[in-house]
């Protein structure tokens, strides 16, 4: 699918606001009502848009400490790494996984209430997962930037492409 300048605009606006109507998305992108949800129903069918979500506060919600780990695994072939991978993806502490290059196979974001409640997850559920070799643990002091829009020329891919 290709999208065009009004397409992209839609995505952009989307992106920082995410409850705006659809009446007024359709005036901010000078088309009416109809054609404008049509649009926004095709970008969603056509995989632009994944998810409408709301960012909860996790100080709020009571997760104060959060942590990047690195995860080596004890092998490397396939089944091994699907084995993780599943079991990695069924964990709800886990925010993020990213299968990585350099000294560690996975680096995952993980939640945790405060440093002994990550210390348990460590210990009753990472560490019993047969394919974790070695975890390297990096813990977030403070937070100075954290987004969820990507950059604004992610808006601007050729058309067509």
């Amino acid at each position: 699918m290709s999208i065009d300048k009004t397409d992209k605009k839609i995505l952009d606006i989307l992106q920082s606001e995410g409850r705006i109507t659809n009446a007024e998305l359709a005036r901010r992108i000078n088309m009416s009502p109809p054609p404008t949800l049509e649009r926004v129903k095709k970008l969603e069918r056509n995989g632009y848009i994944q998810n409408y979500v709301a960012l909860v506060n996790p100080t709020v919600m009571g997760f104060t400490c959060f942590t990047y780990v690195e995860v080596t695994l004890v092998r490397h072939g396939t089944e091994r790494v699907e084995k993780f991978i599943k079991s990695i993806t069924e964990l709800d502490r886990v925010m993020e996984c990213h299968h990585i290059t350099g000294s560690a196979d996975f680096l995952i974001k993980v939640a945790s209430k405060d440093i002994p409640d990550y210390e348990d997850f460590v210990l009753r559920t990472l560490t019993s997962l047969p394919e974790v070799q070695n975890l390297k643990t990096l813990v977030v002091l403070s937070t100075l930037k954290h987004k969820t829009r990507l950059p604004s020329y992610a808006t601007d891919v050729e058309e067509g492409n």
